[in-house]
C-alpha cells in the first residue's frame, strides 16, 4: 500500500472518473455531473491515488461531523480492484479526526456487507423505525420533483 495515498482535497479528485463510475453505477445512475460536484463539496470525501496522482478510489461521508454520518458512493476502478484499495478508503474513514465519537454512520450496499462487517457495520436493529423518502429514477432525464404537498 506504500504506492497509494488518500486525499480528501477537493483538488485531488478527479471528477471525470468519479463521474463516470458513480453514473454508470446502480445506485446513481445517470446522476448529472452538477450534482455529484455539489454532493462531493458538501460533503468530506475520500480519493484513493496512486503514487502518480490517478485516482482510483473514492467515498463520500456526508456528515455533520459531530454525530451522524452516511457513507455513500463507495468504489474502486476495475482496474484497481482486489489490492486492497476499499480497505485503505474505509481505514482512512475509520481514522479521520473528524468522523470520531459519532453516535451512528450508517450506508446502504447490495454486495459488500462481509468488507463493512469487518469495520464495525451490521444489520439495523428495528429496521421499521427506519424511513426514507426515495426516488429511484430522480436523475432520468434531469428533472428534479418536489414531493413534499
Amino acid at each position: 500500500m506504500d504506492n497509494y495515498t488518500v486525499s480528501t482535497h477537493f483538488d485531488d479528485f478527479d471528477i471525470d472518473v468519479i463521474h463516470d463510475v458513480l453514473s454508470n453505477s446502480y445506485w446513481s445512475k445517470g446522476i448529472p455531473k452538477e450534482t455529484l460536484v455539489r454532493a462531493i463539496k458538501n460533503s468530506l470525501c475520500f480519493a484513493a491515488l496512486t503514487a502518480d496522482g490517478e485516482q482510483m478510489g473514492f467515498a463520500r461521508m456526508i456528515t455533520d461531523r459531530a454525530t451522524f454520518a452516511y457513507l455513500a458512493d463507495v468504489f474502486v476502478v476495475e482496474a484497481h480492484q482486489g489490492k486492497g484499495i476499499s480497505r485503505l478508503i474505509l481505514d482512512s474513514i475509520a481514522h479521520h479526526p473528524e468522523l470520531k465519537g459519532l453516535r451512528r454512520i450508517m450506508l446502504a450496499t447490495r454486495d459488500a456487507q462481509g468488507l463493512y462487517k469487518k469495520y464495525g457495520f451490521e444489520e439495523i436493529e428495528n429496521p421499521e423505525i427506519f424511513m426514507q423518502r426515495w426516488d429511484p429514477d430522480v436523475y432520468k432525464g434531469n428533472v428534479y420533483k418536489d414531493n413534499i404537498d
